[in-house]
């Protein structure tokens, strides 16, 4: 079944626009496990069966286990999450970006070695180094657009003075993925919760795509301003929560605790008018 497709199937299984973002930090691990990062897929894959019928995808960040070497732990992951929730979409999140020859090799780690159904890129490269993961059918594949860091102010919201109009980089993102990028209708955007006028914006700009939404929980972000924002235009929902579920309680009850703290905020993104 094509990401997109899965995507909407499992939003309207669970009833839920939540994704738990599955970043795992040894150090804050239940104290039988804290700090052995020979642990990280043991307490990934209980938030997961704790929690796999109350999101519409898992996204689980590269990073948090290639610092611990743990890919192998996380090839563990993936393949539990297609056992025990193989109708909820993966979105590997590794924020790649590249030539285009690297590129076909980092879309073979994400789609060949991981099994992940999406994978997070920067666009900062251009169309070519987004193609790669293009060849991969009913495969996602989701541009940073406007992100919730302090920083993205740097370059996402520069105007672009030789586009007409002279939009905003993050804007001209947004048309791209929605427009000419978008050739098999694969392409989704990252945008910060915390900023919702800019989803407004974005939504304007690229109403159908999906949108991948972190920031809401530990970063700060309005859930129901967000929510607000990103229904316009009808495009698929994703908000991540991440370390607000997964560190819920730092007692051997985590994963009860992470299923409370999901069914708690899926409810809250659920109530939004």
């Amino acid at each position: 079944m094509p990401f997109i497709d899965q995507l909407r199937a499992a939003a309207t299984q669970n009833n839920s626009m939540l994704c738990v973002g599955l970043d795992p930090e040894p150090s804050r691990f239940p104290a039988t496990m804290r700090g052995d990062a020979s642990k990280i897929y043991d307490f990934c894959a209980a938030i997961v069966d704790a929690t796999h019928d109350l999101v519409n995808s898992f996204k689980p960040q590269i990073a948090y286990f290639a610092a611990h070497r743990a890919e192998d732990q996380l090839e563990k992951l993936m393949a539990h999450m297609r056992r025990v929730a193989p109708q909820v979409p993966v979105i590997l999140d590794a924020k790649r970006g590249d030539i285009g020859s690297t590129a076909e090799q980092y879309a073979k780690e994400a789609f060949e070695r991981y099994g992940a159904d999406a994978v997070t890129l920067s666009p900062f490269m251009g169309f070519d180094s987004i193609t790669p993961y293009l060849q991969y059918e009913g495969k996602g594949a989701f541009l940073l657009c406007r992100t919730s860091n302090p920083g993205g102010d740097d370059l996402q919201a520069q105007t672009l003075a030789d586009v007409p109009g002279q939009p905003p980089m993050f804007e001209h993102v947004a048309r791209l993925a929605q427009g000419p990028w978008n050739t098999n209708g694969q392409l989704g955007l990252v945008v910060g919760a915390t900023r919702p006028q800019e989803i407004e914006r974005v939504r304007a700009v690229a109403p159908h795509l999906p949108l991948l939404i972190p920031g809401v929980g530990a970063q700060g972000g309005d859930a129901v301003a967000t929510v607000k924002a990103a229904r316009i235009g009808g495009g698929p929902i994703i908000i991540n929560s991440s370390r607000a579920i997964l560190y819920a309680s730092s007692g051997e009850d985590f994963a009860s605790a992470a299923r409370a703290a999901a069914i708690k905020t899926r409810d809250l993104l659920n109530a939004v008018e």
